[in-house]
């Protein structure tokens, strides 16, 4: 890839600026009509994004703080949309070896730990509450750990203790915040929260992981090897329902909450927010939320029961996609003969004969039910712990 100087004398590897902004709006281009809440605390990168489309110019006067600070920003922006943006080895390891690093690093730094306390509620579905005290875990934490600790490597490597220290405390306060949201969401017998709960910290963790692998530096380094593997081996600083969690997302998580491809296709779920998908299986509520939205068509709504159904086949062994069926047609004047006229005779036949139709027939109460069930009788081969 050509590398694109800057004025500030800059050569960057990656994505150009203002393409990386293309590709925002074309994702989630509801950042850019208005529809969010950019000015509050927290919410600072979105504004950051809107400034930059609309000053496209002053682009070329960023120096490599700035553009990481952007591709951050735009990463958080999509990491909960259908297409996120691809610039998470940029902001992982790629920035950090730049030969200006030096220059910049502490102002990265910086930026990456005060970035853990940004507000993405708007921009993702993928989440999970703590009732008690309304504590949010998405998978935005993942990939916070993600940047976080390629950071803390970087800043080693680059003889930076101060600061390396800094971005370790905030990794382990992080850390901590998931075990104690797990730890009280057992506590308080919240089945279904814990389950949404799993695949989060699966995925957050095995960003983690990655990125120390990434780095090649956990077999050197204490702080990585006391934090490598948290959802796989027991570890004396942490209590073991991270182990614990990472076996029953495998059990009965795993399989639902993949890449989503089928969804990609109907580019109206990208019209707004609201449309972000859930942690699976648990989609009843996004089904109704679609099926019911006045701001799709007929059409459209043809488009999203063909991605349902085309999902459903890609992994048939996972029943998100059901929940969300049954409660999308539950908001139709006729349900499926609603739209007859935009899909195909053969797979609306097709749809009626299929097991995908048989199982979306279970009401909410009796799947969610199967659930608690399941996880109640499940005992951690490792742990031997029981919900």
């Amino acid at each position: 890839m050509a590398k694109k100087k800057l004025q500030s004398g800059t050569k960057l590897k990656g994505i150009a600026p203002n393409i990386l902004l293309k590709h925002v709006e074309n994702t989630a281009p509801y950042l850019f009509a208005g529809d969010l809440d950019t000015k509050s605390k927290g919410c600072e990168y979105l504004e950051k994004l809107r400034f930059y489309k609309k000053n496209l110019k002053l682009l070329k006067n960023i120096d490599l703080a700035e553009y990481f600070h952007i591709c951050l920003s735009a990463h958080w922006a999509t990491a909960g949309s259908f297409v996120p943006t691809d610039v998470d080895n940029q902001i992982r390891e790629t920035l950090w070896k730049y030969d200006s690093i030096q220059k910049y690093i502490d102002k990265m730094a910086k930026l990456t730990i005060e970035s853990w306390k940004w507000d993405y509620s708007e921009v993702t579905n993928r989440k999970s509450y703590n009732r008690s005290n309304d504590q949010v875990m998405s998978t935005h934490e993942g990939t916070w750990l993600s940047v976080a600790i390629g950071a803390y490597c970087a800043l080693v490597k680059n003889r930076k203790p101060e600061l390396s220290e800094q971005v370790a405390e905030v990794i382990l306060a992080e850390i901590k915040k998931e075990e104690t949201i797990l730890l009280e969401l057992r506590e308080d017998r919240d089945h279904i929260n814990f389950l949404r709960s799993a695949p989060l910290m699966a995925h957050n963790f095995g960003d983690l992981d990655r990125v120390i692998v990434q780095w090649g530096m956990e077999d050197a380094n204490p702080f990585l090897k006391k934090i490598f593997k948290l959802g796989h081996n027991l570890n004396s600083d942490f209590d073991p329902i991270l182990v614990y969690t990472g076996k029953v997302n495998k059990e009965f998580c795993s399989k639902e909450n993949h890449r989503h491809m089928s969804m990609r296709q109907p580019k109206c779920l990208r019209r707004s927010h609201k449309f972000l998908i859930p942690v699976g299986p648990f989609m009843d509520d996004w089904g109704k939320t679609l099926g019911g939205s006045p701001l799709l068509s007929l059409e459209e709504k043809s488009e999203i029961v063909s991605a349902f159904y085309e999902g459903y086949k890609r992994q048939d062994q996972a029943f998100g996609y059901i929940r969300a069926y049954r409660s999308f047609l539950n908001e139709l004047d006729d349900g499926l003969r609603s739209l007859e006229q935009s899909i195909p005779y053969d797979l609306i036949s097709e749809i009626q004969k299929s097991e995908f139709s048989r199982l979306a027939e279970i009401p909410r109460e009796e799947f969610e039910a199967s659930y608690i069930e399941n996880l109640s009788n499940f005992v951690c081969p490792v742990t031997e712990i029981k919900f």
